[in-house]
């Protein structure tokens, strides 16, 4: 089973004067495929506590994947793949262009997405956008792809059923 960390990255959110719908529609996303939410967390959009929360996580054996959702656009203050940068050991790019290709289908400014993703440890941790919607069609985008990563970075490496 795969087992979740949800992390909202919003400047509004943490000060309490806007709703969590990403970190809400993430979750309830997660669930319908059978993942296990172990922990959702809401913090600001600054380098230093988005880093320090993707690390706490990782770190703690209790998650094998997290999802963050905001700050991955072009505003000054969107620095969550720059935060995820310093916390990840191996960036896997190809995540990243999956989700910006599929966006790309759906509206021409998934193009300004920094969505990515990479490796801490045994953990996936992938950048989803701050919108509810997109943040869902991103994740949908590479949700095929998460468990054989999951199985992968856990040290099943056998490639029985997988069709290249």
């Amino acid at each position: 089973m795969i087992r979740a960390a949800i992390v909202t990255v919003s400047d509004s959110v943490a000060a309490g004067t806007r709703e969590d719908r990403s970190g809400a529609m993430l979750r309830e996303r997660a669930e319908a495929l059978g993942w296990r939410v172990a922990a959702q967390e809401i913090v600001p959009d600054e380098i230093d506590r988005i880093s320090g929360v993707l690390t706490r996580l990782a770190d703690s054996g209790q998650v094998s994947l997290i999802l963050t959702t905001g700050g991955t656009g072009i505003a000054l203050r969107d620095v969550t793949p720059e935060s995820a940068r310093t916390v990840i050991e191996r960036e896997i790019p190809g995540l990243g262009e999956m989700m910006r290709a599929e966006g790309r289908k759906l509206t021409p400014f998934a193009a300004l997405s920094r969505s990515m993703a990479g490796v801490r440890g045994r953990v996936l941790i992938v950048n989803l956008p701050g919108s509810p919607k997109g943040a869902v069609e991103s994740l949908d985008a590479i949700v095929q792809l998460i468990p054989h990563i999951i199985d992968l970075i856990e040290g099943r490496t056998g490639h029985g059923n997988v069709s290249h």
